[in-house]
């Protein structure tokens, strides 16, 4: 890696060619994002709610001119890299990322972009927990054919207590660890309870127990990516996933945005076929690498 700085101070000139962006450049960040709108979710949101005034737990860098912004990367908690579809990007960004300590546990985004970054840092930041080099990147306009399970719902506030256990065993089996590590599950616990009383949390409900869960964990003006689908290992291969599946695009659909959006491990071939079933086509490929 070469051997350079970068300032984080307004008014500073950076000595690598991505550079740190402000609210003056929202218009240009909006434009890149605009022009991917699936792939830019994850960002797109973060800059509709909090646009690009610097903060302490992340900053959003660009590549190419002031007249012409070519792509752009968050660095928080995760590592997002939008357009990042030349050498000359992902070089520029895997040197701010690895021009000072390691923030985020995940870089997570167009597959070309996050492996081309993660090719030049593994060596400063490695070794990675997992690497997921291909992640189908899919989306659906249009309501599902297959009838939906018409007991899947949103979950309400009381129910928190119920959906978090579910909430857990998801993400220990999707990330390898519990997020009940470190803070007990504070942080998390309050991620579910947002979702919840943003009316994002669906669930179904069986015996008191959640049997099924899914989230839309971002919200766009184009698209609600669904993330943390979960079906209880004993309702597996029952056909569950797929009307359950079928009930929360259909909502999604009707009451929150235009698309319904999310990616998928292409290892993970039952997800993939109630996807399919569900309506779901292929918009470009993600990658995951876990740190």
């Amino acid at each position: 890696m070469r051997d350079t700085s970068i300032m984080w101070q307004a008014g500073e000139m950076l000595t690598m060619p991505a550079r740190l962006l402000g609210d003056t450049e929202r218009a240009a960040v909006e434009r890149v994002l605009e022009a991917e709108p699936i792939a830019a979710a994850q960002v797109a949101e973060r800059v509709s709610s909090a646009g690009l005034s610097w903060r302490v737990d992340a900053r959003v860098f660009g590549f190419g001119s002031r007249r012409r912004l070519e792509s752009v990367c968050w660095v928080g908690a995760n590592l997002i890299p939008v357009n990042a579809s030349t050498t000359a990007a992902v070089e520029a960004f895997a040197d701010v990322a690895g021009s000072h300590p390691r923030l985020c546990s995940s870089l997570v985004g167009e597959s070309e972009g996050v492996l081309g970054i993660w090719n030049r840092l593994a060596d400063m930041w490695g070794p990675a927990r997992d690497v997921r080099p291909c992640q189908p990147l899919l989306a659906t306009w249009t309501p599902p054919s297959v009838p939906p399970d018409p007991t899947v719902r949103l979950v309400r506030p009381h129910e928190i207590d119920v959906l978090f256990p579910a909430s857990v065993a998801m993400y220990t089996e999707e990330v390898g660890i519990s997020p009940l590590t470190g803070d007990g599950g504070r942080d998390y616990r309050g991620r579910v309870t947002d979702l919840v009383r943003a009316r994002r949390a669906y669930a179904k409900f069986v015996g008191g127990r959640v049997v099924f869960k899914a989230e839309l964990a971002v919200v766009t003006r184009h698209t609600a990516q669904v993330q943390g689908v979960w079906v209880a290992p004993e309702w597996r291969g029952r056909g569950l996933g797929t009307s359950a599946m079928a009930a929360v695009v259909r909502d999604a659909l009707r009451r929150v945005a235009p698309s319904v959006s999310l990616y998928v491990n292409d290892y993970n071939v039952p997800a993939r076929v109630v996807y399919d079933r569900c309506g779901f086509r292929r918009m470009g490929t993600f990658a995951t690498v876990l740190l």
